[in-house]
């Protein structure tokens, strides 16, 4: 649905995107992430047909964006960080305004615009005019902007921002809803939480250039090391030594825990438990230690910046 090579952008001799090299197949959520002034906005602006490349190609949806300019743009919904929402119109009348931009007929302007409104929570307030609502309102009607036309391709910025946790939850569940085998989307957050809550993947991108791209899992084994396990005993282990599996390494111990990597990852864990079980430790718990995005992404940006990965 969305494919790029060495996308670009150059404004006189800044090069704000340099050789990006992405694809978003239909289904997958993409989660695009980056420091402020890292390419995000200018490349999410180059696949909506807004800026032309400087060097490189984009498909969306599978149109050209400098050819087929027009009909990226109708199958496209965008949500940008500053709106452009017309503070004078109510939203009911908002919402029909863009629907008759999208050349949508007028009966189903209506069923879209009621349904949108009742499922954000802006039923009551449909009849007040935009420029009455709170922020975390105007991120909502943003939203159901963007959704209004059902585009096959969704790109969103910071897509919660300055909403309470309840108005935040209400957009997260609505974008995993969105999900579907015939959409992409591409998140561009600081929430990392959020991300890697929501993405199938994980771009990130620096200076113009991406500079991590893969799954979590893969960019937590990449970055972060093999996973690590801990498991704790019933009874005290301070001072004592085990016989464990090849290749199972003990990382960390206290009174009645002990924390363990293999190279094989949970495979080795039978194994181990087998092996603490014939010396008579008796395990009560055993879970994966937790490992968060933030750690990954501390982690590229320091290799990036050229600094000495440091254990998370």
């Amino acid at each position: 649905m969305i494919v790029t090579e060495d996308l670009s952008k150059s404004f006189d001799d800044f090069l704000a995107v340099d050789g990006v090299n992405l694809q978003v197949s239909a289904g997958e959520v993409l989660a695009l992430l980056g420091p402020n002034g890292a390419g995000k906005t200018t490349t999410v602006r180059m696949l909506t047909s807004i800026l032309v490349p400087s060097r490189g190609t984009a498909r969306v949806a599978g149109f050209d964006v400098v050819r087929q300019a027009a009909e990226v743009r109708a199958s496209v919904g965008i949500l940008t960080e500053n709106h452009g929402l017309y503070n004078r119109m109510p939203a009911e009348e908002y919402l029909d305004f863009f629907g008759q931009v999208y050349g949508i007929e007028a009966g189903e302007r209506s069923r879209r615009t009621d349904y949108l409104l009742r499922h954000f929570g802006l039923e009551e307030d449909r009849h007040r005019k935009i420029g009455e609502y709170s922020k975390g309102m105007r991120q909502k009607l943003a939203l159901a902007r963007a959704l209004l036309h059902r585009p096959p391709v969704l790109l969103l910025d910071e897509p919660t921002s300055a909403m309470d946790p309840e108005s935040a939850r209400l957009v997260r569940d609505a974008i995993k809803e969105l999900k579907s085998s015939e959409r992409a989307i591409i998140i561009c957050t600081h929430n990392l939480a959020e991300a890697e809550q929501l993405s199938d993947r994980i771009a990130i991108i620096r200076k113009g250039r991406i500079i991590a791209n893969g799954t979590s899992s893969d960019l937590k084994e990449q970055y972060l090391g093999p996973p690590e396990y801990e498991a704790r005993t019933l009874q005290p282990i301070n001072g004592r030594s085990f016989d464990l599996p090849p290749g199972v390494k003990i990382t960390e111990k206290g009174e009645n825990w002990f924390r363990f990597v293999s190279g094989e990852g949970a495979f080795a864990n039978p194994a181990t438990l087998q092996a603490l079980l014939t010396q008579g430790v008796q395990i009560s718990e055993l879970q994966e230690v937790s490992r968060s995005l933030e750690e990954v992404y501390l982690q590229v940006m320091r290799r990036a910046n050229g600094k000495e990965p440091v254990r998370a």
